[in-house]
């Protein structure tokens, strides 16, 4: 055998399996790590804005302004979320992969019809709008219209605690 000035074959051979182990380490690590982090926020939440033309007014301030940092879903804390620039008006969300969703100064909703069923919670009169994976429950009793968008699974804890909000921030249609 004639020296080539190569390494060794067998030095190749180890060298391209330690690497081959670091990048299954690395890889594995990333899983792992990233699984780590599910259901965590990842920084502001974006929403889209929908029409709010009384999104402006006092009655939507104080509810927002009486929003509570935080909510109780199905036994579990979901802690308010700062909303991503643009931010609609009038809306705040607690949770973060799939969130709860108040808007307040929305448009009549079309579903709101004479014979529509109506839900009292906590005093509150609501109308639920059913979803794929949510439902939205629009509060119609109130000077503004009020929507809750809340995922399946949930349970009665965010629109128990909004009705208490809505309740105490704001008078009846007479």
């Amino acid at each position: 055998m004639t020296d080539t000035g190569a390494p060794p074959r067998v030095l190749i051979v180890v060298a391209a399996v330690l690497a081959a182990a670091l990048a299954v380490v690395v890889a594995v690590l990333g899983v792992l790590s990233s699984g780590d982090d599910e259901g965590t926020e990842t920084g502001p939440l974006p929403l889209v804005s929908i029409p709010a033309p009384k999104s402006g007014s006092p009655e939507c301030a104080k509810v927002m302004e009486a929003a509570p940092g935080e909510l109780e879903s199905s036994g579990e804390p979901l802690e308010r979320r700062e909303l991503a620039e643009p931010a609609p008006p009038a809306t705040v969300a607690w949770g973060a992969d799939n969130p709860v969703v108040l808007r307040c100064g929305l448009e009549r909703p079309p579903e709101l019809t004479p014979t529509s069923s109506l839900r009292q919670i906590n005093g509150v009169g609501w109308l639920e709008v059913p979803g794929e994976g949510s439902a939205t429950w629009y509060v119609v009793d109130r000077p503004v219209y009020l929507a809750l968008t809340v995922p399946a699974g949930s349970g009665t804890g965010p629109l128990q605690q909004i009705s208490d909000t809505i309740r105490n921030t704001l008078p009846t249609n007479n």
